[in-house]
Order: C-alpha cells, then sequence, then structure tokens
C-alpha cells in the first residue's frame, strides 16, 4: 500500500529545518548579547532573543509588542515609560540582586511581576569586600604602583615609612556593617577571622540575628558612624537611603576612617565624599559601585580625589558566580512560563503592588500561555479558526524539532511566531531594523520580506 503524503502547506512550501512547527513566548535578554548560558534552560518552551540595547528606544518593536519575558542586566533603566512601551510584557528578572534600575511599583500596577537573583555571589562580592578593606588598611595597592612606576626604596626604614604613611593595623578596629543581609553577614564572618570587632546597623532585622553571627548591634546609623574605624555598605538602594552618605554623615564618621561601599553607587553622595578624601577627614575609601555607570576617571566630582580605589562594578563577578547568576535567572522565567504568575516564582519583589489576585485558569492579568497552558490554549484557538484542516504557518525557532504525527495535527502558532531567525538557539534583535543578513552560509542581503532568508537559511548569525 503507497503511504499518504503529508498534505503541504502555507502555499506549498512546508517547515523549515531549524525549529518546530509551534510557536514559543519571547523572552528578550535586553542590555546583553550572550545567551547560550539561559538557552538549555528555556529552550524547549520559549524563543529568546537578544536586544544589546542601553534604552528601550533601541529595543526592537518585535520585542516592544510581542515580548512576554524580560532579562536585564544593571546598565538599561526601565522607568515606567519604558515599561509601557511593553504591550506583552508579564515577567521582568533582573540579573542580578539590585532591583533600584526598575520601577517595580509601576510594573505591579501593569500587570509585570518583577524578580531579582538575590543569592547569587555572596562569596564573591564579600571576599572582594575583604579584599579593599585589606587593601586601604595595608595600602598594597598604592605601595605596588610605586614599584611599578619605578620607585626605588634604598633605605630600611626612612622611605618606606614615607611610602607606606597611613598603614594601620587591623586587630582591635572596628568594623561597622550597614545591612546585615546575606553579603553582610558574609563579610561579618570574615572580618572576625581578621580580628575585627564587628558591628552593625539594619533596622530590618529581628533582634537576636546578633548572638547566632557573634557580633554587636547599634540601633542608629549615627552610633554605627561614630564607633566604627572602617565603615562597609552592604544595604540596597531605595528611595529612603539615597545618598545615605553624604556631608552630614561624614562629618559623623571618626577622623581618619575607612569607607568602603560595593552595594549600591547612589548610596554615597561622590561629591562630598571627594571633598572629605581632600580635606583628610576620611582616610581613604573604596569603591566598587559608582553613581554613574560605568565609572570614568576623568569625569566627576572623584576625578582628582586622593587615597581613592575604584574598581568597575566587578565584586559579583567569578566564572562560577555568573553562570550560577545566570542560570538562576533563566530558572525564573522558565517557572513563569510553565506555572503562575506570582505563585511560581521565588524571588518576585513586587507582589505587593499586583492589580488583582492569580486565581483562574491563567492568573488574573495573564496570558494562559505564562500559567502553564500555553500549547492547549493556542490548539484550542487554532480548533476554533478551522481546525487540523487549516494552514500553519512555519516558523523559525531557537529549539530542535518536535516529533508530530503524520496526520498534521501539530500545535498551532500564534500569529506573531513569524520569521525568528535564531544564532544558534538564540534570535538577535539588534538595533538595526531595516535588514536581515544571514552570515552563515549566503552572505546575502535579505530585506524585510525574508523570503530570499527562508529559502537559503541555515543556523548562522542574523541580525533584524
Amino acid at each position: 500500500m503507497m503511504q499518504n503524503k503529508r498534505p503541504r502547506v502555507d502555499g506549498g512550501r512546508g517547515a523549515l529545518n531549524n525549529g518546530p512547527m509551534h510557536a514559543r513566548p519571547l523572552v528578550a535578554l535586553l542590555d546583553g548579547r550572550d545567551c547560550s548560558i539561559e538557552m538549555p534552560i528555556l529552550k524547549d518552551v520559549a524563543t529568546v532573543a537578544f536586544c544589546d540595547a542601553q534604552s528601550t528606544a533601541e529595543i526592537h518593536e518585535k520585542v516592544l509588542n510581542e515580548a512576554v519575558g524580560a532579562l536585564m542586566w544593571h546598565t538599561i533603566t526601565l522607568t515606567k515609560e519604558d515599561l509601557e512601551k511593553f504591550k506583552a510584557l508579564r515577567i521582568i528578572v533582573r540579573i542580578g540582586s539590585g532591583v533600584d534600575n526598575i520601577d517595580v511599583k509601576a510594573a505591579g500596577e501593569l500587570g509585570i511581576a518583577v524578580c531579582n537573583v538575590p543569592g547569587y555571589g555572596v562569596e564573591e562580592v564579600a571576599d572582594t569586600t575583604m579584599c579593599l578593606i585589606l587593601n586601604l588598611y595595608r595600602r598594597t595597592y598604592w605601595l605596588a604602583n610605586m614599584v611599578r612606576d619605578g620607585k626605588k626604596f634604598t633605605g630600611p626604614e626612612q622611605q618606606v615609612r614615607e611610602a607606606a604613611q597611613g598603614c594601620a593595623r587591623i586587630r582591635g578596629d572596628t568594623l561597622g556593617i550597614v545591612g546585615l543581609g546575606r553579603i553582610g553577614s558574609a563579610v561579618a564572618l570574615r572580618a572576625k577571622a581578621f580580628g575585627f570587632n564587628v558591628i552593625f546597623y539594619d533596622p530590618y532585622l529581628p533582634d537576636g540575628i546578633e548572638k547566632s553571627l557573634g557580633v554587636t548591634r547599634v540601633y542608629t546609623l549615627q552610633d554605627l558612624l561614630f564607633q566604627s574605624d572602617c565603615v562597609s555598605l552592604h544595604c540596597t538602594l531605595n528611595e529612603h537611603n539615597h545618598h545615605l552618605i553624604n556631608e552630614y554623615t561624614l562629618k559623623q564618621m571618626r577622623p581618619g576612617a575607612f569607607l568602603v561601599n560595593t552595594a549600591r553607587g547612589g548610596l554615597v553622595d561622590e561629591a562630598a565624599l571627594a571633598a572629605a578624601l581632600r580635606e583628610g577627614r576620611i582616610r581613604s575609601a573604596a569603591l566598587d559601585v559608582h553613581e554613574n555607570e560605568p565609572f570614568n576617571v576623568f569625569q566627576g566630582p572623584l576625578k582628582d580625589a586622593p587615597n581613592l580605589i575604584c574598581t568597575p562594578h566587578a565584586a559579583f563577578y567569578s566564572d562560577a558566580s555568573c553562570t550560577e547568576l545566570r542560570e538562576m535567572a533563566a530558572s525564573e522565567i522558565r517557572r513563569a512560563i510553565v506555572g503562575r504568575i506570582p505563585d511560581s516564582l521565588r524571588n518576585c519583589v513586587n507582589k505587593e503592588y499586583f492589580m488583582g489576585g492569580s486565581s483562574g485558569s491563567g492568573g488574573a492579568g495573564f496570558p494562559e500561555g505564562l500559567n502553564g497552558s500555553y500549547y492547549a490554549a493556542a490548539a484550542a484557538a487554532a480548533a476554533a479558526a478551522g481546525g487540523a484542516g487549516a494552514a500553519l504557518q512555519a516558523a523559525h525557532s531557537t529549539t530542535d524539532r518536535l516529533t508530530t504525527s503524520e496526520s498534521g495535527n501539530q500545535p498551532p502558532p500564534l500569529p506573531h511566531a513569524r520569521n525568528y531567525f535564531p544564532i544558534q538557539g538564540d534570535m538577535t534583535l539588534h538595533r538595526s531594523k531595516a535588514m536581515k543578513i544571514c552570515t552563515n552560509v549566503c552572505l546575502r542581503e535579505c530585506h524585510n520580506n525574508s523570503l530570499e532568508m527562508e529559502r537559503c537559511f541555515e543556523p548562522g548569525e542574523t541580525n533584524v
């Protein structure tokens, strides 16, 4: 018996070889290019794009109109006006712990869940904090620069004394920690091993936490500043603590004290700090975060400040922590797609701002696809429109082809599932909107209708 052939679809053109027949929710990395770690976690439930944007003005309209999930680092800001540009967005995951670059209240009122990744990089930031503290106390950074610049230390005492002026002994000094969360606690334990007496100020923690860590609690910031030989900041940035360290609080610190900030740049008034360093009221300071990033050493109030160490917001980074961070962020997006928003999310920071609850088949304000019933809803919609005999639109996808039955009853795509061009599993939606370029095989420029692209496409790099 001759086997029946599959019916031809889409005007005689069958499915393309680089994706399944059904659509996936669109998830976009807003301010980055590399999706290699996120793809293995998301490829069976979503199409992943990257935008490499610094503002929403640089984000492609396809992402603004169709993305239901967004991943973002700290280099882009989403205000209420920015959030309103997204027409289908339901979840934002900040690849990091701070969410001060997102209007979380406005997002909640728009029905957008905002999540972060609070558990990553604790060891790295704590280790970096201790590294900066040790550099301030022992002046290793400045001494190393002197040697590199060719300074010779011929005398055993006089020249060393002059070069190392300001070095201090650690044991017996008091380290004041502002914010005793995960990182603050890790710093406290490390500092105790070096001989610091550790005190902390954190108005949000219950009494008794100090006993479990063997540290001393103070109940006002003024007390902490007055008692500390070195102050280290480990609190989040919000509307209540912007410029927590300012001209007034700097004057409350001990003369000759040290200041370290590996939390958020907005916690420190940089102009006031620069003045305190020039006047010698603060012996030295170390900042990994800055009010304006990326930090430019030749601009701003700190450009001529003495006794200052600045690093480029890198305290969180190690190969292991970066992989862990991105895996945890992608996993939160996956939970949103296959579960319920916000019930299935582990680290949603704006639940209290949501309009309505999450009951019902898809959760209040959220499409079925983000609450575990995406494909069933799509199939039902297609059946109502024309059943199994309706023409199916082939779509480029980020995933391997799924096995389907010979009868052609594949789960149909939604209307927006056309012309997704992946980069070995990713889709680029970059700043150039005028041309799509297939760079893997033919290097031919294919115009916006993508017809030539569909004929020659192999998984390679494509810009939209």
